[in-house]
């Protein structure tokens, strides 16, 4: 005699592990949301860079992709909430980024090497979003919404700063002379002095943060 509750499965089978239907279908709806979120930073992300933090506001953003400001206000509550996201996402990215050189590096040349290349391509072919972080960092010195996603971004940039030289220590067979963050407050300061002079037009700003970053890492490890 046929189970009906068990219409859809071979009576006598066991009832599938795992969490209800109604958790399942929320968790999609969540993931769903979260990647529309994604999308819709990406698409304003160029947008903000472009403007900054002052000089833009929701409705100016969606004039400047194909989504409706309707459509913004849905997924973001306000512009702090859809700039942070979109620092959020391209910053992620970077870290992504040198953690990839991490991983291909076998000395400590190439390590060095490698990661002072991508401070100078990052910095000259993605100066403006690098700007609006710098916009956003800046701001959260007299925005307090800023401040809490300003210093985990930070942090995760430190974090990914320390990969690095630690990483660059052990394959010199030295150790590091500095903590996480005197050196993530180094190569910082010698990508934003770059990053204005590139702004600026010194057409030998990349180059220089290239050079400079390859002098110090050395300089932070001894035997």
């Amino acid at each position: 005699m046929t189970n009906a509750l068990n219409t859809d499965r071979p009576a006598g089978t066991a009832t599938p592990s795992g969490p209800p239907k109604a958790d399942r279908v929320s968790r999609r709806q969540v993931d769903k949301f979260a990647q529309r979120r994604d999308q819709l930073a990406a698409a304003a992300l160029q947008t903000l860079a472009e403007l900054g933090y002052a000089r833009t506001s929701l409705r100016e953003i969606a004039q400047n992709t194909d989504f409706s400001h309707g459509v913004l206000h849905y997924y973001f509550a306000d512009k702090v909430d859809l700039i942070i996201h979109c620092v959020k996402h391209y910053k992620a990215i970077c870290v992504q980024r040198y953690d990839e050189i991490l991983a291909a590096s076998a000395t400590a040349d190439e390590l060095a090497e490698g990661f002072a290349a991508a401070l100078a391509v990052t910095a000259g072919e993605d100066a403006t979003l690098h700007r609006l972080w710098y916009d956003m960092r800046s701001q959260s010195l007299f925005e307090p919404a800023f401040r809490a996603d300003v210093l985990e971004i930070d942090d995760s940039l430190q974090r990914m700063v320390w990969r690095v030289v630690s990483r660059y220590a052990e394959l010199s067979d030295q150790e590091p002379t500095v903590v996480p963050a005197t050196a993530y407050a180094m190569f910082d300061g010698l990508f934003q002095h770059a990053l204005l002079r590139h702004l600026a037009g010194a057409p030998d700003a990349l180059d220089t943060l290239r050079a400079e970053a390859l002098t110090l890492l050395p300089r932070l490890t001894r035997d």
